[in-house]
């Protein structure tokens, strides 16, 4: 019988192995951080204190902005702490929650946005219907069926079948992400790319195409629409439409990439703009594009003065 290795813990490599070069990256990503927290608890709560953003498009952004909080609170406190830290550890337990987390988040982030494409979608083209299609008890029941459906599709198969890890313990990564913890699988690569691909395939792609389809019905509606109308509809969607292109292209850059890639240093950079950057735009993307929000900011910060 071969000798094996119990692995209790993982080791994660960072960014760097030089303290002055962790140190000088602790500030822009403890800003990063703090603006991120900031800008999406001051959504959350304009939202929630003011009536006329009582809505279903304001409920769905109220939605993301807390799954943007999660979702940069995951890996990024850590991450603040590792350049001050000498064995930069995370056992195996933790390492696998943190990766479940991602996935559920990650995942579920895909399907709201789904969600607030179709929630436009309805608004601008079938705009008589609005009120039955997108009463609250559907919103509910549609923000529930997004973290259900993220959970099946991408935590449960995990679970089922979790990988099996050879006697390596160092991931290139700053968290415990997919791709930087399949590299140490001891099992056939190619059966993991294809694993891979499907799920990228369902979680990426196909809620990608449907925001597409979505875009392209409200387009040609919005074409029909004469003058300041026309206006007010595009701008109720650029955000979304931001925030989309932001969020999906760096998730299928990365995921659709070639498998020799699997956690280099490529996917390690790539992951600090769609995991930290990220969260920490969407807020000021809304708040700078959409005309509600500014209002509500503005009213908020005269009463609270």
């Amino acid at each position: 019988m071969d000798n094996k290795t119990v692995i209790t813990e993982f080791i994660l490599l960072g960014f760097s192995a030089d303290l002055s070069v962790n140190i000088a990256l602790f500030l822009p990503f403890l800003i990063i951080y703090f603006v991120t927290i900031v800008g999406n608890g001051l959504i959350i709560c304009i939202i929630l204190v003011t009536p006329r953003l009582h809505v279903p498009m304001y409920f769905f952004l109220c939605n993301l902005s807390f799954i943007d909080f999660c979702y940069s609170s995951t890996a990024v406190p850590r991450l603040l702490s590792d350049p001050f830290s000498t064995h930069r550890t995370i056992s195996i337990l933790a390492c696998g929650i943190q990766l479940y987390i991602i996935l559920l988040i990650g995942g579920t982030e895909c399907q709201l946005l789904v969600l607030m494409a179709y929630d436009r979608y309805i608004a601008i083209c079938r705009p008589l219907r609005y009120p039955v299609l997108m009463r609250w008890s559907i919103c509910y029941q549609l923000v529930a069926f997004a973290w259900v459906c993220s959970f099946m599709i991408y935590v449960f198969p995990t679970l089922l079948v979790p990988l099996k890890l050879c006697n390596r313990n160092q991931i290139n990564h700053f968290m415990c992400e997919l791709l930087a913890v399949t590299k140490l699988t001891c099992e056939d690569i190619h059966l993991n790319e294809v694993g891979i691909f499907s799920i990228s395939f369902v979680s990426l792609l196909l809620p990608f195409l449907l925001i597409l389809v979505s875009y392209i019905c409200i387009l040609s509606s919005v074409l029909g629409i004469r003058g300041a109308e026309r206006s007010k509809a595009f701008s109720t969607c650029t955000s979304h439409v931001i925030v989309v292109i932001l969020f999906f292209g760096t998730g299928m850059f990365t995921y659709f990439g070639p498998s020799s890639n699997y956690s280099s240093d490529q996917d390690k950079y790539v992951a600090i703009f769609y995991f930290i950057i990220c969260p920490m735009l969407n807020p000021l993307i809304y708040s700078m594009n959409n005309r509600e929000v500014k209002k509500s900011i503005k009213v908020f910060f005269t009463k609270s003065i």
